[in-house]
């Protein structure tokens, strides 16, 4: 294993996905290592206070989707290909040598252009987790703030919904619990009452039942909030009836 694979192993090691050996491995590396030291406990932080926010059922299929996955992540490095010089001259005896070079240069692109796969691929999974842990960092702060108010409704089949307005930080929270999840190709989308009309105040994610979300833009004088059931991707006005509309809390 490179050092630049190791690199790439703070996530995993922060979820506790790595084997015995591989953990191993990367905790020598980390002790000298404070960039990866600090990477984890970022997203260990970020792990647990996720996990703090809001909990939910994993669907039944997530093991074997990830176990799928699994074997298309991680690549053997590059291996050295001894070539045997022709016995006989003249260029009928070079082509074997000639192709061979030319398989090796071609599988050396090839690793390459994986392993700068594979480093995006972790980048990206580093700036979701930065981005989750910025979003859950707001809800709580919502949820925190002194002036904090909330109100819950029933939203029907055992559903309930509640949403948490703090006036000192213009912001909003809504915790939906054990809410049916969307027809296919749907999404639940929140919006503001604002003066007689609605704004879009975000998406829910469509394959939870329960979650925290931090409403999109700033309360401002909106004296309430709905959901209804849009498209994929939102609509920019409700095009259905409301599921539920809230009254702000005074």
């Amino acid at each position: 294993m490179t050092t630049t694979d190791l690199h790439t192993l703070t996530g995993a090691y922060a979820l506790h996905a790595l084997a015995d050996d591989e953990r191993e491995r990367f905790e020598r590396h980390a002790a000298d290592c404070e960039a990866c030291a600090q990477e984890v406990r970022e997203l260990t932080a970020a792990a647990a206070r996720l996990g703090l926010a809001v909990t939910a059922s994993p669907d039944p299929a997530l093991k074997d989707q990830v176990m799928r996955r699994i074997t298309t992540v991680r690549q053997e490095g590059p291996r050295a290909i001894p070539l045997t010089a022709p016995r006989r001259a003249g260029a009928r005896g070079r082509r074997p040598a000639r192709w061979a070079l030319a398989a090796v240069l071609a599988a050396a692109a090839a690793l390459g252009g994986t392993a700068a796969w594979q480093h995006e691929r972790a980048q990206d999974a580093q700036e979701q987790a930065r981005q989750a842990e910025r979003r859950t960092n707001e809800v709580a702060a919502v949820l925190a703030a002194p002036d904090a108010k909330a109100r819950t409704a029933t939203l029907g089949d055992g559903a309930t919904g509640t949403v948490v307005v703090s006036k000192s930080r213009d912001q909003a929270v809504f915790i939906a619990s054990r809410m049916a999840r969307p027809p296919s190709g749907k999404v639940y989308q929140l919006w503001f009452a604002d003066a007689g009309a609605m704004r879009s105040a975000g998406l829910m994610d469509p394959g939870r039942t329960t979650e925290a979300v931090l409403m999109e833009g700033s309360v401002d004088g909106a004296s309430g909030m709905g959901i209804t059931v849009e498209p994929a991707g939102g609509s920019a006005e409700p095009t259905s009836g409301p599921l539920a509309l809230l009254n702000f809390p005074a």
